[in-house]
């Protein structure tokens, strides 16, 4: 049954849910037609974009799974040379997961290819409507933080 408020407002969450869904398949198909699958190129691409030198906890946060669902994805990134676990030098018994030179190529070719996939998928958008859009999400981002921080703030009384 259609909702019956069609405001922008009603619509926004749910439509904007749906297309990023529909975005990171149409991200998952192109990378796959080239070899590379969701398991393995997000967390590198999360590697990469955190500088890495960080938990698989922390990878798996970023990734949006388990720690334990990551570790097989894990030995099977440390097995093809791509990421390589170092001890942590403030904590012995920590190990912090790095890109090797091998992933940091891997890393290379995944943003070649979703650049390619984004070119496609954003043909019909203007430079300035993405910078526009962009400005839009970071205030949603703000907002949304502000949201979780005083959430938190609320539980830790």
């Amino acid at each position: 049954m259609p909702r019956e408020d069609r405001s922008p407002r009603s619509l926004f969450g749910i439509r904007f849910s749906l297309l990023a869904r529909r975005w990171r398949r149409a991200l998952d198909a192109h990378l796959a037609s080239a070899g590379l699958t969701a398991a393995t190129w997000v967390p590198l691409v999360h590697l990469s974009e955190s500088g890495g030198g960080i938990t698989q906890k922390e990878l798996a946060v970023l990734v949006g799974v388990d720690g334990s669902s990551l570790v097989r994805v894990i030995d099977i990134l440390a097995r093809e040379g791509l990421i390589e676990r170092r001890r942590d030098e403030s904590d012995g018994r920590a190990r912090l997961i790095h890109l090797t030179p091998g992933g940091e190529q891997r890393v290379a070719e995944i943003y070649r290819q979703l650049a390619e996939a984004e070119r496609e998928m954003l043909a019909d958008l203007t430079d300035d409507d993405l910078t526009k859009m962009l400005g839009h999400f970071e205030m949603i981002e703000r907002r949304l933080s502000g949201l979780e921080d005083a959430r938190r703030d609320e539980d830790a009384r």
